[in-house]
């Protein structure tokens, strides 16, 4: 199979800083799109001009999601225009009808992109829009449309699979559901992939296809790995996963995957044969009933945040509980420590079961108090109020959202009850988060959620791979996709 190419779409609305953008992507990528329909005025030669690296060059009509507003005759002409002084490709619209036919007629199909961008959905013949517009001789034919989950990318993967070896296609999800596509571009036999600065819906910037997913390094033998959940796209546990398998020198990939549902991520991780993947919120309760086996730590708990898979089953797996007691050694003694442990979620759970049998004393706040229950009776704890108060704990850990960015400033408690003791933020990003802020001015220790993120991922990679894992990769990973945020 040959590499994935990528192709790095550029956009600006003056001449110069549109061939900046050309210049400095085309150092890295192996095909530069040149989105002159964002010019203030569309200039063919002018962007063309001093380019070193082969070009495609756009010019979307408003009517498809672009920028241009003039006739079609004139932006038909600009694509001609391109292809006569030399640029690879042209990008031509399959809605544009008749006209964009006889273009990829003269051209006898040679350097013809035929795209087809639904920002909607995803078209009910699918398939059958493709045979058409690959009958039509056009050298690629691109479909980009937006699924709403994971198995409305399947379509694009049978596609796929049915063009390999005989038709060069170009096959985009956009919008975070599609975000698979982009980065498993070879399993979905895809001739190149787009990156950039979010021109379109979903792009990632070709930094982070190269340094992040190692695009061009993946093909059939690839393994696959990941995170599911919804949303994910705050997540740095594919910065830290990539960079471990790097590090030691593994032929894998871990993808972020916004579900629908664990169904819906079933049917996807079924068909490219996903390996293993961490599960994020709101999944980590609804993933059990999968699970051919777990243990006992997921059985205590009702949650799981990790999945490897074995033929057709899914072992379950809670690291979670790991990954929060290791900063907690040797800092705290736990025989009749007082934890209160806010919120009642999959993460409360792990908590919970990771002080079960210590001999901490645990109170459980959230506002739906039979979910507080079912989190306190995994410890052996009871009930608080849905606040917690000063003076009542020795422990505080935040097991909610709640200050994730972007709403950083957002706390879970009241600052009046903090007063003395640890606090524990299993938010990291921000690293340093407003409850931890407040805690420290009131004279608390804190400790933030990286630590616990990093310790859990170690434990993952290890599990998934039987190799060690590098920690302290992991954590100056995780570090510097936080650090780029914020």
């Amino acid at each position: 199979m040959p590499r994935t190419q990528i192709c790095a779409t550029v956009a600006a609305a003056g001449i110069d800083a549109l061939r900046q953008a050309r210049d400095a992507a085309s150092q890295a990528a192996d095909l530069v799109e040149l989105r002159i329909d964002h010019l203030d005025r569309p200039d063919v030669r002018g962007a063309l001009a001093g380019r070193t690296g082969p070009v495609l060059v756009t010019c979307r009509p408003a009517w498809e999601g672009g920028a241009f507003t003039g006739a079609e005759e004139e932006r038909l002409g600009l694509l001609e225009e391109a292809l006569d002084l030399g640029a690879e490709y042209v990008d031509v619209e399959w809605r544009a009808g008749d006209r964009a036919r006889d273009l990829v007629r003269r051209r006898r199909g040679r350097g013809i992109v035929l795209s087809l961008h639904d920002f909607d959905g995803v078209p009910g013949d699918l398939a059958g829009l493709w045979q058409m517009m690959a009958a039509t001789g056009a050298e690629v034919v691109k479909l980009a449309v937006t699924p709403r989950n994971l198995a409305d990318t399947l379509g694009l993967l049978t596609i796929g699979r049915q063009a390999a070896g005989s038709a060069r296609v170009a096959l985009v999800g956009m919008g975070p559901a599609g975000l698979c596509t982009r980065i498993l571009a070879s399993r979905f036999h895809s001739c190149w992939t787009y990156a950039g600065d979010a021109v379109a819906p979903g792009q990632l910037p070709l930094s982070t296809m190269l340094d992040v997913y190692r695009v061009r390094s993946l093909g059939e033998c690839t393994a696959i790995y990941g995170i599911v959940g919804r949303p994910i796209g705050h997540s740095v546990s594919p910065w830290i996963h990539n960079a471990a398998f790097r590090a030691r020198g593994i032929d894998a990939v871990y993808v972020p995957f916004e579900a629908g549902s664990i169904e819906d991520f079933r049917r996807l991780a079924l068909a490219l044969d996903v390996r293993g993947v961490s599960v994020t919120a709101p999944f980590k309760e609804d993933v059990v009933p999968y699970l051919a086996s777990a243990d006992g730590l997921t059985r205590r708990s009702g949650a799981a945040n990790t999945i490897r898979v074995e033929g057709d089953s899914w072992r379950g797996r809670n690291t979670d509980v790991e990954g929060f007691l290791r900063p907690l050694r040797g800092r705290v003694r736990f025989e009749n420590l007082r934890v209160a442990i806010v919120g009642a979620g999959g993460a409360a759970r792990a908590v919970a079961a990771a002080l079960a049998n210590t001999g901490a004393v645990v109170s459980v706040h959230a506002r739906r108090p039979e979910a507080a229950a079912a989190v306190a009776a995994i410890a052996g704890g009871r009930v608080g109020e849905p606040a917690p108060r000063a003076g009542e704990w020795d422990l505080l850990v935040n097991a909610t959202p709640v200050g994730t960015s972007p709403l950083t400033e957002a706390l879970p408690v009241d600052p009046a009850c903090l007063c003395g003791g640890i606090v524990y933020d299993l938010v990291y990003n921000p690293p340093l988060t407003a409850l931890r802020r407040e805690a420290e001015a009131a004279g608390c220790e804190s400790i933030g959620g990286l630590e616990m993120l990093v310790a859990q991922a170690a434990a993952q990679f290890e599990w998934w791979t039987g190799a060690p894992a590098p920690v302290d990769v992991m954590r100056e990973a995780a570090e510097r996709a936080l650090g780029a945020r914020n």
